[in-house]
């Protein structure tokens, strides 16, 4: 008789792990669907800020059509993306082509001047420090939900709740490019 409620106590213990764990891997899989829903917020931001930027830019520089074109055709490919991998390879390709814009401005005294550039620019200045937060903020949350679906006891039944690894938000390549704050000199 002892033995049998030996085994129950076993099994009850087994499925308090089992709720515990799950219940902690539930909210650490929130967190990181919030971590990134912070970054698309910012990213949104940057890609509405983007069209007035092009604009003033035309003012000024029309025969930088190229520039222009790339950057409209990497904001439109980063509006496009869908999770982090993707939305991470977009958004590098949209960094790389804002930055050569801003370099335009080096080379147009008249629209490095313009009052409008140097707003848009600061916003977008601003905007990029908050998204290294929020991408900052992601990546430690998959980083301890990818710890928590690998330690003990969690790993012995994530698999079966189909809690699955996590990818980073990478910056690839482009690291030193995105690392690399645009400087904003009027």
């Amino acid at each position: 008789m002892s033995t049998g409620w030996i085994v129950f106590g076993v099994i009850v213990i087994i499925v308090l792990f089992a709720f515990a764990a799950y219940n902690r891997l539930v909210a650490l899989s929130q967190r990181v669907s919030q971590a990134f829903a912070d970054i698309d917020v910012q990213l949104k931001q940057r890609h509405d800020l983007i069209p007035n930027l092009v604009e003033t830019v035309k003012g000024y520089a029309s025969h930088e059509r190229g520039t222009l074109d790339d950057v409209i055709k990497a904001r439109n490919s980063a509006m496009s993306a869908q999770g982090p991998a993707q939305v991470s390879a977009a958004e590098n390709q949209l960094s790389g082509a804002l930055g050569r814009l801003i370099a335009l401005s080096e080379a147009y005294p008249d629209l490095k001047a313009n009052a409008n550039f140097q707003q848009l620019a600061s916003e977008l200045s601003d905007l990029e420090n908050k998204i290294a937060a929020s991408r900052r903020f992601f990546n430690n949350a998959v980083q301890e939900y990818n710890t928590g679906i690998q330690q003990l006891p969690a790993a012995l039944f994530a698999g079966m709740f189909g809690f699955t690894r996590k990818e980073f938000f990478d910056l690839g390549t482009s690291r030193t490019e995105v690392e690399t704050v645009p400087s904003v000199k009027f």
